[in-house]
């Protein structure tokens, strides 16, 4: 009988996909994402559409012009004749997007890479310092020897091995 190589099954390899890194790291930052949207939703929808209300006379959702005029509408909001155009709600949309993306950069992104820049300039400095530090202890070393070698060379015999330095 000839042993064949079994192939992983198709959960072992789903269970392999899941566990990387970045499928997690990705999943988390979609359930963060949506519940961030939710949040910036509830802001477009409770704060900003009062405030253009406050100087308009509807809601920012409500704010529409008719392409094909009249535009009619019955008690349930819906369009009975014409063709409107709903600009309202998609300035709506807009700003939830710019007010995502602005709150995104500002807490997220920027903060990372001010965070980022600081380790790598940290790294630099300490790559820099033990640059530095062996280039000194080199020097050092060098003296060093050198000292030993001008001591040798003015007084043969001393300082080796098994010599007295008395005559």
């Amino acid at each position: 009988m000839v042993s064949e190589k079994k192939e992983p099954g198709i959960w072992e390899g789903f269970k392999a996909f899941l566990m990387r890194g970045n499928v997690v790291d990705l999943a988390v930052a979609v359930v963060i994402g949506a519940a961030f949207t939710n949040i910036v939703n509830s802001v477009v929808k409770g704060v900003i559409n009062p405030l253009v209300g406050a100087f308009g006379t509807k809601d920012l959702d409500h704010y529409s012009s008719c392409l094909k005029a009249p535009c009619e509408m019955n008690g349930a909001g819906e369009v009975v004749k014409g063709i409107p155009i709903m600009w309202g709600s998609v300035l709506s949309a807009v700003l939830s997007f710019v007010i995502t993306a602005a709150v995104v950069y500002f807490l997220m992104v920027l903060p990372m890479a001010k965070y980022l820049a600081r380790v790598a300039a940290r790294r630099a400095e300490k790559e820099g310092t033990k640059e530095v530090m062996e280039i000194t202890e080199l020097e050092v070393l060098k003296e060093i020897r050198d000292a030993l070698v001008a001591q040798r060379g003015s007084a043969p015999g001393e300082g080796q091995p098994g010599q007295s330095r008395e005559g």
